[in-house]
């Protein structure tokens, strides 16, 4: 028996290299890099955060949460067939293909897979191609569980978020005034196990598997998913956001795998879990918007605050652990109003400068450092202004 598992483990493995899925998430994450980096590049002169970092410390969660779902999934005996799989990661490449990560939410590549596999007779029967009754022996509960452990897994991602890891951009207000705002934007990949029908794995106890398509042997699937969410936050602190944002998802996935456990004993509540997990998304991510917008601008630079909105991961004012949202009122004891203040302050303070930083709380803090040639105006500070591209003498902080 413990023979069939290895094999089973060892074929899964080679499996997943077979699953297109892979190969675009590579793809898909070059695609973003690049349109970012450019856009970056455009708006402040220069590259803020590195290609590929939208996966940046996702990597252990990745791994965990996989490791979780695969017990759960093998150890409760949850049978996927290979059109059910495919039709995910279908759905997911089509979703990812307009580069928005918030179509990547459990909610909406696994909600749109169901109710693709329940519309399938109707779509499927005016052709010849393929058999009308291709997705007849699919489990659709065991969808509406991974949806919801899922939805776990992303607010765990946005709890995760350090203050320094959203990505800047600016925007004109309706007043036409130039300012900052931060983008929270993850994808992870996490791989998991799951049960397939015909193998070299026999039953092992009465329960298992739990629930089956009828087979009395099953092989082993590694099954590459995605997730991934990007929300707008202007209004307040990316980290205050995202703690908002993290607690009604998690709430959404209690609600879900409520429903879930209901569906087991009535069946038809697992459409209606479905359906719930789309429009509570939905509505999460309106109101996050309503809720932004009635804010006033955090990054708007007025009444003389020089707000950072992002740092440059690497740079100096990395190394003096300066934070996006706090705010810069003096350079050696200058005050400075405004960013061309700022850098001729900067610019005139010789071999070093020292700071006077406002935190959350308004109290002051002092930072130092010395300067070394070449760091003029590379300070690795961004602050909300007009764009690069706009502004005639083009200086990066």
């Amino acid at each position: 028996m413990v023979e069939s598992w290895l094999i089973e483990f060892v074929i899964a493995i080679g499996k997943v290299f077979l699953n297109p899925l892979l190969y675009w998430v590579i793809l898909f994450m070059m695609i973003v890099g690049y349109n970012r980096v450019k856009r970056e590049r455009l708006q402040f002169g220069s590259k803020v955060f590195d290609y590929f970092t939208e996966r940046k410390n996702t990597r252990s969660l990745s791994i965990c949460a996989g490791l979780v779902i695969s017990l759960l999934s093998l150890g409760i005996g949850v049978v996927f067939t290979y059109e059910t799989i495919m039709l995910l990661s279908t759905v997911i490449i089509i979703l990812s293909i307009v580069s928005r990560f918030n179509l990547l939410s459990a909610s909406y590549t696994i909600g749109i897979t169901y109710l693709l596999i329940l519309l399938s007779p109707l779509i499927l029967e005016n052709q010849s191609y393929v058999s009308p009754d291709l997705f007849a022996n699919v489990n659709v509960l065991s969808l509406l569980f991974l949806l919801g452990i899922f939805l776990f897994v992303e607010a765990i991602l946005l709890v995760r978020m350090k203050r320094n890891d959203a990505y800047p951009e600016l925007s004109l207000s309706d007043r036409g005034i130039w300012i900052g705002q931060l983008r929270l934007k993850k994808l992870s990949l996490i791989p998991f196990f799951v049960l397939i029908p015909h193998g070299l794995i026999s039953s092992f106890a009465p329960y298992w598997p739990s629930i089956s398509i009828g087979e009395e042997k099953y092989g082993l699937l590694l099954v590459p998913f995605i997730i991934g969410f990007d929300h707008i936050v202007k209004g307040s602190l990316p980290q205050v956001a995202a703690k908002r944002l993290a607690k009604s998802i998690s709430l959404l996935g209690v609600i879900v795998l409520a429903i879930a456990i209901g569906s087991i004993y009535v069946s038809w509540l697992s459409f209606v879990g479905i359906i719930i997990a789309i429009l509570g998304k939905e509505y999460i991510n309106y109101r996050h918007r309503m809720k932004d917008q009635e804010l006033r601008p955090y990054f708007n630079q007025i009444d003389g605050a020089l707000k950072v909105l992002a740092i440059i991961p690497g740079s100096p004012a990395d190394r003096l652990q300066l934070l996006v949202g706090e705010t810069i009122a003096k350079v050696n004891g200058q005050t400075v109003r405004s960013t061309d203040e700022f850098y001729a302050a900067v610019q005139a303070s010789g071999a070093s400068f020292k700071l006077d930083v406002l935190d959350d709380a308004g109290e002051v803090r002092f930072v130092q450092s010395a300067i070394y040639e070449g760091d003029h105006h590379k300070l690795g500070i961004l602050f909300a202004k007009k764009p690069y591209r706009m502004t005639p003498n083009k200086k990066t902080a």
